[in-house]
């Protein structure tokens, strides 16, 4: 290419912030709309001027609309997405939050959500319809047509959360007797292949898949080369039943840019490619987080009454384990009254237990998500976080130590450094066994190791901090 063309090239480029079709003055500098543009919908939305929510609607790119109906409340939706029906594609629908798409569809009549599903890719298809109620999704599936419906049944057939209902059904695939010339002829005059493809499945006459192409190995081949010949063997292939965590972990491990999905008996019967995967990881990453703190799904449009029953039952738990510590400090209650100091140093043993609990918990947590932790090395990462933990230990122990024999006395002194060290030590042990525990029990670790590590933290640590000052003689 000419020097000059490659300078009129650059003279062309968009700016990161820059936006197409004039829209850019609707957002601000984080790529968000901007809160004046929001109102400007509102308003129009009052005054019930459709013509005029359009125009302001229509130059927006589906994501954005789909971050606009999130961004109004529950009926200023359904006005919105009747002023613009037009625009309401099958694009902006997938992009939506989950309770407010369940929302939308809700408010549509069955045709318009099947029109909506047909431009969608079957995996779009598949998490639209998924979280309906069963009488909503029969009568949507009944307004698709043969095909697509059969392919939609077939994933919800597939366990939640599966490669089976991730995968897209639409890729292509090609026998493995063709040539490269072969392949471009086939590309170039089948009409009906998908639009956006990067990598071609090559199959045996069993529909096994026996290697995979990329298209620019086959746009540098010369014709009469054999596709066996140039086509890539080494496959990470994806069962149909694998859980979608694992699934993520193969992409990551593997650098795939997409993957063959194979069924029971090893026949291909789909793809996953990157954008499925950034999905996940994305959603698996703070639905740990939230599962940690027992927030449930942590969502701003989760309806109120999910939200007040997904937190409340955590509460509670928490409450009964809060009863133990208690419990733990009546009993040393004529202690503490002898000597004031107990009470006033008693909430810094529990604190930075709790906090050195809580950072193994999440470490450990994490490293089973990614597969880093399993039967095989338990042992040796419980004996690096007990490491971890009595040099932590020890460095906390000499600081509150020295203050407290300066600010108290030396005898205190020691026994809070003692105590501090314990608790420390019992927090990584149970940051590591907690979760692992409920990982052998095949329930999520990140579910509720954070109210059972906090009630083992805080009763070891007054039970060590009281019980130490008792044993010593400073009180009791």
């Amino acid at each position: 290419m000419a020097e000059t063309d490659l300078e009129d090239m650059e003279s062309r480029t968009l700016e990161p912030n820059d936006r197409v079709q004039g829209e850019g003055e609707q957002f601000d500098e984080e790529n968000r709309l901007k809160p004046e543009f929001v109102r400007q919908i509102r308003d129009a939305l009052y005054d019930d001027i459709d013509d005029s929510v359009y125009d302001l609607v229509e130059p927006l790119h589906p994501a954005d609309i789909a971050d606009l109906l999130e961004l109004l409340d529950r009926d200023e939706r359904r006005d919105l997405a009747s002023a613009i029906t037009d625009l309401m594609s099958g694009e902006v629908i997938a992009e939506l939050n989950d309770y407010v798409r369940e929302d939308m569809i809700e408010a549509l009549p069955p045709e318009a959500v099947a029109d909506i599903v047909g431009q969608l890719e079957t995996d779009d298809a598949v998490q639209l319809i998924e979280d309906l109620d069963i009488p909503d999704q029969l009568a949507i599936l009944a307004e698709i047509e043969p095909g697509g419906r059969a392919a939609i049944e077939n994933a919800l057939a597939y366990p939640e959360e599966s490669a089976g209902r991730l995968m897209q059904r639409e890729l292509v695939a090609v026998p493995d007797s063709m040539s490269v010339g072969d392949l471009i002829d086939y590309l170039r005059n089948n009409d009906d292949l998908i639009t956006d493809f990067w990598e071609i499945f090559v199959i045996d006459h069993r529909f096994h898949p026996v290697g995979t192409c990329q298209l620019s190995w086959i746009l540098r081949t010369p014709r009469d080369i054999a596709l066996t010949d140039v086509m890539k063997r080494d496959q990470t292939l994806i069962p149909v039943d694998m859980d979608q965590e694992e699934v993520a972990l193969r992409f990551q491990k593997y650098a795939l840019i997409s993957a063959a999905v194979v069924d029971e008996s090893g026949r291909l019967v789909g793809q996953l490619t990157v954008d499925d995967i950034v999905h996940i990881i994305s959603e698996e990453a703070g639905e740990d987080a939230l599962l940690m703190s027992g927030a449930g799904d942590g969502d701003i449009n989760e309806p109120l009454r999910d939200a007040y029953s997904s937190r409340v039952r955590w509460l509670v738990a928490n409450l009964g384990t809060a009863v133990v510590a208690s419990a733990i400090i009546a009993f040393f209650g004529a202690a503490i009254e002898q000597l004031v100091a107990l009470a006033v140093l008693m909430p810094i043993v529990a604190s930075i237990g709790g906090n050195a609990g809580t950072q193994t918990m999440a470490v450990t947590v994490r490293a089973i998500a990614m597969n880093q932790l399993t039967r095989s090395n338990t042992k040796r990462i419980l004996m690096r976080e007990l490491k971890v933990a009595l040099m932590n230990g020890a460095t906390i122990a000499v600081l509150i130590g020295i203050a407290t024999s300066l600010i108290f006395n030396p005898q205190l002194g020691g026994v809070i450094a003692a105590a501090m060290i314990i608790n420390i030590i019992v927090s990584g042990m149970a940051g590591v066994m907690v979760p692992v525990a409920f990982e052998r029990l095949d329930q999520d670790p990140a579910v509720a190791s954070s109210v059972f590590v906090t009630m083992i933290t805080d009763s070891m640590g007054f039970f060590a901090f009281l019980g130490l000052a008792v044993a010593v003689g400073l009180a009791g």
